[in-house]
């Protein structure tokens, strides 16, 4: 009995053990998991997040493939779109013990739950919450996979930027939706275009319409007419209305819409509601989450409608997608041998303990419970699935708590609907056509943001201006320098009812005049009017939001255009060099001056030269050419000094006379030519008094130079041209003429760099003054105006239709006119050197080698003959040795006529030849060949004188 009776103890034993181990076993797969969805039930984005975690939830049910065995199901809480009742509710959802929540659908309660779930450690994969900074490393248990707002707000700043606008004024709820997407708007306009939030329009959650129109007239009197609303799609709704019974949906204004809007129209049935929200975004710009075309999401679309009608917008499929990434993360955390489990916080007990004790003998106390909220246990181990899941959604590839390459689409209503005119994506930007895996090739074709055309409010196709002159009663505060010198072009005038006048302001109010819309302006003199004021001053009091814009003789300068943006420049202005003269030359002997020494020296020798060969040339062929020894050396004279004038009377019959006088006839009117310019220009022109040139000769001299109070010049020559600080010295343009009279040696300057206007209006009345050189700056005078401001770009329009229809012109003739000295040419300074003989030794070579050529010619043509008139003591010389001629002879025979020398020539020839012919017959010669043969020969050589 005994021994029967330890017998069932033990197999009692080892069935509880089997029990136990089942029980174990159960506890590794439970049977059931719960997890919470938060949201707004009766609300656009709740309605369809409610079908899409419905489905979802359904499908994963259906799916063997995950949560084998056991049973998803879903607890949804209402948040009532209140951030109390929210919290409320997420806490109540807590003591559910669910391991994780999809939602919130809430920024502002996702900020508050966001602290529970990390106390309790229940991970949050929100589908609707985009505040950017719940990304942030203070909230570890949220995750979310809708994009956040960053990503959204770059494409609304592409947007803005592709049609060239620079500033915005912001619409939106002022919550952590709001102002985190505004905040996110604001650094993607000054990143991508440089533009910025000109007004932010908060209105608080739930307003009326009557408090959104309010809002919606202050924003109205700002200039900006590009509007950003960024709200949820039950509030934003209420924003149009107000502005389309205010009339701010007409033509001139631009509204772009972030995705709330598309969400509320995806949602929405065609239907007389439908076509009443539509007929209030007509020409509105706006945004959808891409989703690419599956068919998962056809069919999960077919399916919703198909089960009462119900239309899923981007937030349902985002939610659908949510729930499954929870899914599969629970899946693979029970897979790995993951077990459920819930603990008491020992914090909250403790802490509703005291609230208890607390209460003891008080009537009025409340216990909070919060000893029902339990911790999840493997909520760590949870959330590290979450952040590795990698799945394909219905919205695309969904992978670490958020979608891959985040894309928009740009749509644009108009008529009865909505037609996309392009895409953005994180890769590419905006382009017509969708480029999500981008390469390299495919980003640098769309450098170039492209959009289809956009209907825009008022059914308009033309961009709209984006602004217009803020109707807030406040004028334009534009900075005039207060000049003290040359007060035509900008100053203090007590007569004018501006207070101000001059060809500046002139400008400013023709240009003013010609835009399509008022600009009231107040000017307000900037100088203490002793001296002209510091221009940089002026542009840096712009920049500062001082003033609104300045007016004045303002130059165009690198450094100033890093700060301030300029219009059109209405007037040229480089830098010119201005400089005193001497006195025009008056004295008895000014037509010396002309030539050098060296110059008037060699001319005469020339002169005496030429007329030399050509006599020699002519002398045996023209008969004008000889005569006594004293009629010859007065025709050398004669002819040689009258060629000066081409008066000459004597003519040339030899060709070697004819050539050299050719040639010395170009000689001497290229001379004659320079010498009547060198003349006149030292009768008529004042030179230089210091020498200097031009830019190149300022630089080389260590004099002082001097520059306009209040100028640019002085930093553009320290730092552009490397001028020390100490050769320079600030002057009034008063002070000009006495400066440069007194010169560098009298404590005066060697010249005078300033602005072409300036120079030329100083020098209408200063004539003893010039510039030299050439302008060596490109610039201009121009409007400065605060960065990005639109009235920049329309007074530059402006500018150039005065330029074209001769406006501005007429009001530079009238405060710019001419003065005494204008006829005067502003170059003429460059002074007149005197010619040297550098200048023309190249047409002396030229007409020596010409001489030398003709007579080394002539005289071997001489030669020649002369061996031929002397043949027969010639032909002796080969019996006896040779006896030179004389000189004399060979001067006689030079000095022949050519005819006498020919008729020589024959003569002896034939003498010679009847001479030789009688001998032969008379007798043969005894001698033989030794005996020589005596030639007669004239006695003298001297020709007969005609």
């Amino acid at each position: 009995m005994a021994s029967w009776s330890r017998a069932v103890v033990a197999l009692l034993v080892v069935d509880l053990c089997l029990l136990l181990s089942l029980s174990g076993m159960a506890v590794a797969q439970p049977a059931n998991v719960t997890i919470g969805a938060l949201f707004t039930f009766d609300s656009v984005i709740g309605r369809s997040a409610m079908t899409g975690i419905e489905l979802a939830v359904a499908d994963v049910n259906r799916d063997s493939t995950v949560l084998r065995g056991t049973n998803l199901s879903v607890v949804m809480q209402d948040t009532k779109c209140s951030g109390f009742v929210g919290t409320i509710q997420a806490l109540e959802l807590m003591e559910k013990e669910v391991v994780a929540v999809v939602g919130p659908q809430s920024s502002s309660i996702g900020h508050v739950i966001s602290h529970v779930s990390t106390e309790l450690h229940v991970p949050l994969v929100s589908f609707a919450a985009t505040d950017p900074s719940l990304a942030s490393s203070q909230y570890p248990y949220f995750a979310r996979v809708a994009h956040g707002d960053a990503f959204q707000m770059s494409a609304v700043a592409e947007v803005v930027g592709h049609f060239g606008w620079r500033e915005v004024t912001a619409v939106y709820v002022d919550d952590e939706y709001g102002r985190g997407g505004v905040d996110a708007l604001g650094d993607a306009l000054d990143l991508l275009v440089r533009g910025k939030i000109s007004f932010k329009a908060a209105f608080p959650p739930g307003a009326d319409r009557q408090a959104l129109g309010d809002l919606l007239l202050q924003a109205n009197m700002m200039e900006s007419r590009v509007f950003v609303v960024h709200a949820s799609p039950d509030s934003g709704m209420e924003v149009f209305a107000a502005a389309h019974s205010l009339g701010m949906m007409a033509a001139g204004y631009v509204w772009i819409a972030t995705d709330w809007l598309a969400a509320a129209m995806d949602s929405t049935s065609m239907n007389s509601a439908a076509q009443k929200m539509l007929s209030l975004v007509q020409g509105v710009v706006t945004l959808r989450q891409y989703t690419p075309d599956s068919h998962a999401k056809t069919r999960l679309l077919s399916r919703a409608a198909a089960g009462g009608g119900r239309r899923v917008n981007a937030y349902g499929l985002l939610a659908y997608d949510a729930v499954w990434m929870a899914a599969r993360a629970i899946d693979q955390f029970l897979g790995s041998g993951g077990n459920i489990s819930f603990s008491p916080d020992p914090r909250l007990v403790s802490s509703d303990d005291n609230n208890n004790n607390g209460s003891n003998g008080s009537s009025s106390s409340s216990a909070l419970g919060l000893s029902s909220l339990r911790v999840f246990d493997q909520g760590d181990q949870l959330l590290q699935k979450l952040t590795v899941a990698n799945f394909t959604g219905v919205t695309g590839q969904v992978r670490g708590g958020g979608s891959v390459n985040p894309a928009y689409e740009v749509l644009n209503v108009g008529g009865t609907g909505v037609r996309r005119v392009g895409y953005w994506t994180n890769a590419t930007s905006l382009s017509v056509d969708l480029l999500v895996n981008a390469t390299a090739t495919t980003k640098k074709k769309q450098q170039q943001k492209q959009l289809s055309s956009v209907i825009w409010p008022g059914e308009t196709t033309s961009a709209p201006r984006g602004w217009v002159f803020p109707n807030n009663g406040k004028p334009l505060r534009i900075g005039v320098p207060f000049r003290t010198t040359y007060k035509e072009f900008v100053s203090k005038d007590a007569s004018s009812p501006d207070g101000v006048s001059g060809y500046c302001v002139d400008v400013f109010k023709a240009a003013a005049g010609l835009l399509p819309y008022p600009v009231p302006v107040t000017f307000v003199l900037f100088g203490d009017g002793e001296k002209n004021p510091s221009y940089n001053d002026l542009v840096n009091k712009v920049a500062d939001d001082h003033f609104d814009a300045a007016v004045g003789d303002i130059s165009i300068v690198t450094n100033r255009t890093r700060i301030v943006d300029f219009t059109q420049p209405y007037i040229e202005s480089g830098l010119v060099i201005l400089s005193s003269v001497r006195p025009k030359s008056s004295n008895a002997w000014a037509f010396l001056k002309p030539f050098t020494i060296q110059m008037w020296a060699v001319t005469g020798v020339f002169f005496l030269f030429v007329g030399a060969v050509v006599w020699i040339l002519e002398h045996r062929f023209n008969p004008e050419f000889r005569g006594s020894p004293r009629k010859q050396i007065v025709t050398i004279f004669w002819f040689s000094f009258s060629t000066m004038f081409f008066a000459h009377r004597e003519n040339t019959v030899s060709t070697l006379g004819r050539f050299v006088l050719i040639i010395w006839m170009f000689v001497v009117l290229i001379i004659t030519s320079s010498y009547t310019a060198s003349l006149t220009s030292i009768l008529t022109v004042q030179q230089l008094a210091t020498g200097i040139q031009g830019l190149d000769g300022l630089l080389s001299t260590d004099q002082p130079i001097g520059f306009q109070v209040g100028s640019f010049t002085k930093s553009y020559m320290m730092q552009e041209l490397g001028v020390p600080e100490s050769r320079l010295r600030e002057l009034a343009i008063s002070d000009y003429a006495s400066s440069l009279q007194r010169g560098p040696n009298n404590g005066g300057v060697a010249a005078i760099v300033d602005e072409l206007p300036y120079v030329e209006l100083f020098l209408s009345t200063n004539c003893q003054f010039k510039t030299v050189g050439q302008e060596f700056t490109k610039g201009g005078w121009g409007f400065a105006f605060q960065r990005d401001s639109p009235l920049a770009v329309d007074l530059s329009t402006a500018i150039l239709t005065l330029s074209e229809n001769g406006d501005l012109q007429r009001i530079h003739d009238k405060w710019l006119s001419a003065g005494t000295c204008a006829s005067q040419g502003s170059d003429a300074a460059a002074g007149a050197d005197r010619l040297n003989l550098s200048s023309f030794w190249g047409l002396f070579l030229i007409c020596g080698a010409a001489c030398f050529v003709a007579l080394l010619i002539y005289f071997a043509r001489i030669l020649c003959q002369y061996c031929q008139y002397h043949r027969q003591d010639a032909q002796r010389s080969l019996r006896r040795p040779a006896r030179l001629t004389s000189i004399r002879d060979l001067i006689t025979f030079v000095d022949m006529k050519e005819k006498e020398v020919k008729m020589a020539i024959r003569s002896k020839s034939a003498g010679e030849e009847t001479r030789l012919s009688s001998m032969g017959a008379s007798s043969v010669s005894e001698e033989g060949p030794a005996s020589s043969i005596s030639l007669s020969r004239p006695s003298s050589m001297s020709p007969a004188r005609h």
